[in-house]
């Protein structure tokens, strides 16, 4: 990993989505979803940042609403020194470029219709980043052979790849405009156990031979997100309530949320399983309609005091990049 700590490439800062629930014939508000709620974390060049928790948490979202997909409610975005909130429409098309997506599902995220090589070289059309026919094909071979497909698999259609191959193609999609940052959503959680480390292991490959390409790599798996990240960012109900390097985040993971996750994570040696904490989490996580007061976590949490439902946390600094949320951790 290169380290730019002073100039990161990406700087998400109190990031917030809210989207309306609205009702009647005149469709007015009555209410609004807080997806995510102030998240703040920063990616450096050539970094993966790892990004999980429970399903509904608000991971996806702060993929989508880090490329614009969803217009972010609040809050700001630095891309290489850009501000993309404040940005237009146009100069956002151009910056996707170096901004990409790996979808979560291989098979509904592409074109039925469309060949496999002309899924990979969309993008190149688009942004007119080829002269001509021999030069298109050429790229696109490379994209191939680059991700670990036949070039002369570029003629079928996407239903006669298999899962791992369709998620090939998109990572080549995702690769073809030389992107320094890409967004992986969930990339392995559709595909077979058998399947998931051969694309973990082509996604660090990759990283390892494109100077200074970042990952953002969404995901609920924790075993596989310390195999594959630099630092991991822990989210629960809209919120970050841990940030450290991977290997801190493992061997002391100081908020009780992330205690439990990973007390949850099955270890191959029986003994250390059968005798380690296994920590039950009561209840059912809360909606983001109507979160809990305070600390959204207190409501579940085997920790929890009386002020934690009157005070909400902030992410602060308890160590070398260690930043938590929580009350009961003394700085």
């Amino acid at each position: 990993m290169e380290s730019t700590q002073n100039n990161p490439l990406l700087d998400v800062r109190h990031l917030k989505l809210y989207f309306p629930v609205t009702r009647g014939i005149l469709r007015r508000q009555v209410a609004e979803v807080k997806a995510v709620d102030d998240v703040s974390f920063k990616v450096d060049a050539g970094e993966t940042m790892g990004l999980v928790g429970e399903s509904g948490c608000g991971k996806t979202t702060v993929g989508r609403g880090i490329l614009r997909l969803c217009e972010p409610t609040a809050g700001e975005v630095f891309f290489e020194g850009q501000d993309i909130r404040k940005i237009s429409k146009d100069k956002m098309r151009q910056l996707r470029r170096k901004m990409s997506l790996i979808f979560q599902d291989p098979y509904g995220s592409l074109d039925p219709r469309q060949s496999a090589g002309s899924i990979v070289g969309e993008l190149l059309t688009i942004h007119h980043m080829i002269n001509n026919k021999s030069e298109y094909e050429d790229r696109i071979a490379q994209l191939f052979r680059r991700v670990g497909l036949d070039p002369a698999m570029t003629t079928r259609v996407p239903h006669e790849f298999s899962g791992g191959q369709r998620q090939r193609l998109g990572i080549a999609r995702a690769l073809a405009c030389e992107p320094s940052l890409i967004i992986c959503d969930e990339p392995i959680s559709a595909l077979d156990v058998s399947i998931q480390a051969q694309i973990i292991n082509l996604l660090q490959e990759l990283q390892q031979g494109i100077k200074g390409l970042s990952y953002l790599f969404i995901a609920h798996d924790l075993s596989v997100v310390k195999h594959i990240s630099d630092r991991i960012a822990v989210m629960y109900l809209g919120h970050i309530v841990e940030i450290t390097d991977s290997d801190s985040l493992y061997q002391n993971p100081l908020h009780p949320y992330t205690r439990a996750l990973l007390s949850a994570v099955p270890i191959a040696d029986p003994f250390v399983e059968e005798n380690r904490e296994h920590i039950l989490l009561k209840g059912e996580v809360p909606s983001p309609l109507n979160p809990p007061s305070g600390c959204t976590f207190h409501p579940r949490c085997t920790e929890a005091i009386p002020e934690c439902s009157k005070v909400a946390p902030q992410l602060v600094e308890v160590g070398n990049r260690h930043q938590v949320a929580c009350i009961r951790v003394k700085v």
